[in-house]
């Protein structure tokens, strides 16, 4: 709009009281052509950036939607038919999706454990219902759990027993990561407290545990769960090998979940304490209603980044002889006839770990939306 038009706008709303007519932004401006203005092509460089990354995509795209879709084998067949295609051979997860997804648990049992992980998912996509943050919804969670540890061992109501050496794929990865979480997440609030704690004992300990754990890679700490500590144990008491893993892989989150927190806590202005011991609130109500409720909702972008991580590093629970999804997808490239299909396996695998982690990122932009309702300006 030039300074003549809206002058004469100017104008004929003091004329008319001030009912002056819409004027419309440029087309330019609005719709498509203005997102690609503004995000595409605001600049020289961000242009010549976009022109780039178009002809990239033009010479991959073709041939990895080719490789794909259109030369791909989709039908049940032998491998030699496979080998002898160009492009993706999707028989071969036809052929090996139940050891995949399930390890080597029993294959006429497998009925189980897809049960396991469906209630599972229940529970997660109840959670995430806020209309459903009840006290009830606690104790749903410990009987759901209690009914998939059951479907998963059996050895009572005429189920089999299934060893936790045979358990894998999916559903274990799905049960460490989860028992991770839940342990691990109170464990390191209460250590994220402790180490801003005023008293030295207390604060010494939670620094040294932090640390500690934090100062070592996961593998490392798996190592000493399933191979060191048994060595300390007295003769004749052993621990399950899948308990072992799963207690290391609890410290290793909750250590790192305890500086997520504090970095939450710090962020909280000081005048919120004062205004808490104001009204005579004690610690751990002040902790409890006021602190604790704002430095977690400060701290989701970098809780739900640690969760996807330790999602995905449940993998390396591997080294300790258990076959979680992506051991259970290199178990499936043993077999001598189907043996070279990498790329397929760990194409399936990777969609399975990007649909999970991608909907925990998705659901964290809705909650930090939704619980910074009164914060933002």
């Amino acid at each position: 709009m030039t300074d003549q038009t809206l002058h004469r706008t100017v104008q004929h709303a003091a004329r008319t009281g001030g009912d002056s007519p819409v004027v419309q932004p440029p087309s330019t401006k609005t719709g498509v052509i203005g997102w690609l203005r503004a995000n595409l092509f605001s600049t020289w460089y961000n242009s010549l950036a976009t022109l780039i990354l178009l002809y990239i995509l033009a010479k991959l795209v073709p041939g990895i939607i080719d490789w794909l879709f259109i030369s791909a084998v989709w039908s049940h067949t032998e491998p030699e038919v496979c080998r002898a295609a160009d492009g993706a051979c999707w028989a071969f997860i036809h052929e090996k999706y139940r050891l995949i997804l399930f390890g080597t648990y029993p294959f006429d049992e497998q009925w189980r454990p897809t049960l396991a992980v469906l209630l599972y998912l229940v529970l997660l996509l109840a959670s995430c219902n806020r209309a459903f943050w009840k006290p009830w919804l606690g104790v749903a969670w410990v009987v759901l759990l209690a009914v998939i540890g059951t479907l998963m061992y059996g050895g009572i109501f005429g189920l089999t027993q299934v060893p936790t050496t045979r358990w894998g794929g999916l559903p274990l990865t799905l049960m460490l990561a989860s028992f991770a979480l839940a342990i691990g997440f109170p464990l390191g609030i209460l250590m994220a407290l402790g180490r801003r704690s005023d008293l030295p004992i207390v604060r010494m300990l939670s620094v040294a545990y932090i640390e500690l754990i934090r100062g070592v890679p996961l593998i490392t700490v798996l190592f000493m769960a399933s191979v060191m500590l048994p060595l300390f144990l007295p003769q004749g008491v052993s621990i399950n090998n899948l308990l072992r893993a799963q207690i290391g892989i609890i410290l290793f989150a909750s250590a790192y979940l305890a500086e997520v927190v504090r970095g939450g806590l710090q962020a909280i202005p000081k005048g919120q304490y004062e205004a808490a011991d104001s009204i005579g609130l004690g610690y751990w109500q002040k902790t409890r209603l006021i602190i604790l409720p704002q430095a977690l909702r400060i701290s989701i972008p970098p809780l739900v980044n640690t969760f996807i991580g330790l999602f995905k590093d449940t993998s390396l629970v591997i080294i300790v002889g258990l076959f979680d999804l992506v051991g259970a997808a290199k178990a499936a490239l043993t077999d001598p006839s189907w043996r070279g299909f990498y790329r397929e396996s760990y194409f399936f695998i990777a969609m399975i770990y990007f649909v999970f982690c991608f909907s925990m990122s998705k659901y964290s932009q809705h909650l930090e939306k939704k619980l910074n309702v009164g914060t933002r300006r």
